[in-house]
């Protein structure tokens, strides 16, 4: 499935850009994500077809307002991916909704695994 996301960074999501507090916190447009773009992607493709298992995406292209990632999704009860040992852990129950509990690739470069540490 190929899905868009805004390229842009986050915005605060209040009334006329009034910001209540210390000044700290009373910033508006120049807001970073936690999580990268495709780990949206990902979220929002695994949203849409809840039957689906996200395995991984990847980027194919960009325009001046979104970014473009294809999100590659297996069917858990076809019975050509319940019988091929090399992808049939897919199928296992932990395995739902890894993309909303950060388990693919995008999602775990955001988490700072997989790099070593210090």
């Amino acid at each position: 499935a190929v899905v868009s996301t805004q390229s842009t960074g986050r915005k605060k999501q209040v009334a006329k850009g009034a910001v209540f507090g210390k000044p700290t916190n009373q910033g508006v447009n120049q807001l970073k994500n936690q999580r990268s773009i495709q780990a949206i992607a990902e979220e929002r493709v695994g949203r849409k077809c809840g039957a689906l298992r996200v395995l991984n995406s990847y980027w194919v292209g960009e325009d001046s307002t979104f970014k473009y990632f294809e999100v590659i999704c297996v069917d858990p009860f076809h019975s050509a991916i319940r019988k091929d040992p090399r992808i049939q852990w897919i199928c296992k129950s932990n395995m739902k909704h890894r993309e909303m509990r950060g388990l693919t690739s995008a999602n775990k470069k955001s988490r700072g695994l997989g790099k070593g540490c210090c």
